[in-house]
């Protein structure tokens, strides 16, 4: 399970980083142009990755920054927000590659964004860190066809897997 999780660190960042790639197309005020989205423009929903995974690293290893709400816009610059989103995926596979097997069943308790405490285990916590960024970064593949990027970037896992791809 542990390679597993390694490689959708490693997966994340490479999808990042195409994701990040195709939205330099684009004009900052497009980026951030309010397309109704549930977190309203591109950067909104980028960020809110961001915010996510920062909220989840910080409850998992007790460093780094620690956001107070989901919805917070960390940058409002596209070259600082990708700067801090490339950092991050670096923490993020530091982190999982620095685990074992029984790190990955620890449960760890913290309390959520609404004050509420929960528990959940290691290897729970970071399937949904790497499900929801998929989630998230598919609507933002559906925001740049509509801000107008003719093909936005495959980011399939099997893209990644495949040596040809």
């Amino acid at each position: 399970m542990l390679d597993h999780f390694k490689r959708f660190a490693a997966y994340n960042a490479w999808a990042n980083a195409r994701l990040y790639d195709a939205a330099t197309a684009l004009k900052d005020t497009e980026r951030k142009k309010d397309v109704r989205a549930y977190f309203r423009s591109l950067h909104g929903t980028l960020g809110h990755i961001l915010t996510a995974d920062r909220i989840w690293l910080h409850r998992l290893t007790g460093e780094g920054p620690l956001p107070a709400r989901l919805d917070e816009e960390p940058y409002a610059q596209f070259p600082e927000l990708r700067a801090a989103r490339e950092a991050e995926d670096q923490r993020l596979i530091a982190y999982v590659g620095s685990l074992d097997a029984a790190a990955l069943e620890r449960v760890l308790e913290y309390g959520n964004t609404r004050g509420e405490a929960k528990s959940l285990a290691v290897k729970v916590i970071l399937a949904h860190v790497f499900n929801h960024q998929t989630h998230h970064r598919g609507q933002a593949t559906h925001i740049l066809r509509q801000l107008g990027v003719a093909e936005p970037p495959a980011l399939d896992l099997l893209y990644f897997a495949l040596p040809s791809a």
